[in-house]
């Protein structure tokens, strides 16, 4: 056996024992889902799963949390921790996202870096 085809089987059988695990991080879109994830650091899924309906009510897209002030942004996501961080991160990330990817979230990781 080949080491492609060696590497394709054990993929495969990877694939098979450990099947996609959902996501425990209530999401709409990359976006949301990448701000939620932000978030989920030093916090449970749980309270940020409580957190971003609020926070996604008021702006859900990168255009939108752009215009958000950061004094808003951080009332909201102060039950999550870290809150000054995460929430200059927030706003950061969604002008860099509007600015660099035209809103959206990048598929590809090094550019997500």
């Amino acid at each position: 056996m080949l080491k492609i085809e060696r590497a394709n089987f054990i993929m495969r059988r990877l694939g098979e024992l450990y099947p996609a695990t959902p996501v425990p991080l209530d999401h709409r879109s990359l976006y949301e889902l990448l701000v939620a994830v932000l978030l989920s650091a030093q916090c449970t899924d749980k309270r940020v799963n409580l957190v971003t309906p609020i926070l996604f009510a008021e702006a859900n897209t990168p255009f939108e949390m752009q215009h958000m002030r950061l004094d808003r942004i951080y009332e909201i996501i102060r039950p999550c921790g870290l809150a000054p961080k995460k929430s200059s991160a927030i706003l950061e990330l969604s002008k860099i996202l509007v600015e660099r990817y035209d809103g959206i979230v990048p598929e590809n990781m090094k550019k997500l870096e």
